[in-house]
């Protein structure tokens, strides 16, 4: 049995038992702003009166003042008001809106291939939501509508199998499309190329590089004729371009001639954007993707200059709050760093995480974003 105390002297708080609650690990969650803890604990503060879910964005109390709590009626028995930031009230409402939707994305990727119609009135029956509720949802949780969803999982069965040396015509079949032609009008989004070229590891793409210096040292960007596909900087030229054709081994590269328009663009947005001149970058790219690097590329790109995010906060973001290790590998993996700015995510407790061109750089751009909106 334990007795908090009473964030009101005035009001006594009745004694509340916290059952299978370990202090320490709750503590740390509250640290780390653990999404993957909300609905399983909530934190009181006592000198605010407030309770938090664990994963509440506002500044941490001190260790001394924190109460955990194993359900909002014990947090409110012991005199507590609810977060208006992290409103933990929500918590039961939310769990059940994503593990439904979570769910539904299990369905869709276990039938993807199977060719069968993923209509919404079909998802509309597995889940039980009416199709205007499960078109709001589904967004809410994945960022995508389900059509965008159905896509992205066909084409990563698609990219799969033409991984493994699949004839295109089969494998584009076996990935559960009706029709090749769907799959050639999306496949430079989709795939970065034609799907006989991915097969091929991109033989047959031409691919051109151009590299200059900037404020964190040297710039190389290396583009299709559909847009960039390779953004990076470092302080050797041979490690650069080495590093791009490890990424397309089969591909064409060589140097520009300097008269693209897209890299000499590219090069002067890039580096107006390093010095924290230009906050958005407008330029096309070419990238490949599985369906989670996807949504959390587009999720890297919607997080406002300036500002950053935790990898819990992008898992939870998409629906997946036990995936934060799995957003920073998808980060990793981002091939056009800047353009997709992976430099805005850290680690739960605020420090800085691996950065494929060195936590100094980062440290650097996100100082210079920073620094731009105080300006």
């Amino acid at each position: 049995m334990t007795k908090p105390e009473s964030p009101n002297p005035q009001s006594p708080a009745k004694p509340v038992t916290f059952p299978a609650l370990d202090p320490d690990r709750c503590w740390r969650a509250v640290e780390d702003r653990d999404g993957a803890f909300d609905g399983q604990f909530f934190f009181g503060v006592l000198t605010t009166g407030i309770f938090c879910r664990p994963s509440c964005s506002a500044r941490r109390p001190l260790r001394k003042n924190v109460r955990f709590f194993s359900d909002v009626a014990a947090a409110t028995e012991a005199g507590l008001r609810a977060c208006k930031r992290c409103h933990p009230l929500d918590v039961g409402k939310e769990s059940a809106e994503v593990e439904t939707i979570r769910a539904l994305c299990a369905f869709i990727r276990a039938g993807a291939d199977s060719g069968d119609p993923m209509t919404l009135e079909v998802l509309s029956r597995e889940s039980g939501l009416e199709v205007p509720v499960l078109r709001r949802q589904f967004k809410r949780v994945t960022g995508q509508t389900p059509r965008q969803f159905v896509e992205m999982c066909r084409f990563e069965i698609l990219r799969d199998g033409l991984r493994r040396g699949d004839g295109v015509t089969d494998a584009i079949y076996a990935a559960g499309f009706n029709s090749a032609s769907r799959v050639y009008d999306q496949s430079d989004r989709r795939l970065g190329m034609p799907p006989s070229q991915f097969r091929a590891g991109g033989r047959g793409a031409e691919i051109s590089y151009a590299l200059t210096d900037s404020s964190l040292g040297r710039l190389m960007v290396a583009a299709t004729d559909r847009g960039l596909c390779f953004v990076a900087l470092g302080d050797d030229d041979g490690a650069l371009i080495e590093e791009l054709h490890g990424d397309f081994p089969r591909a064409t590269i060589r140097p520009s001639a300097g008269d693209s328009a897209l890299l000499n663009e590219s090069f002067r947005q890039l580096t107006a954007h390093l010095d924290g001149s230009l906050p958005h970058l407008d330029l096309p790219l070419d990238v490949r993707a599985t369906a989670f690097q996807a949504q959390v590329w587009r999720y890297l790109q919607s997080i406002p200059f300036g500002e950053t995010r935790t990898y819990t906060d992008v898992a939870r973001a998409l629906g997946r709050p036990k995936a934060a290790r799995a957003v920073g590998t998808a980060c990793g993996s981002n091939p056009v760093s800047l353009a997709i700015p992976c430099h805005r995510v850290l680690r739960s407790s605020g420090s800085l995480a691996g950065y494929r061109w060195g936590l100094e750089r980062k440290k650097t751009l996100i100082e210079n974003e920073r620094r731009a909106l105080k300006a």
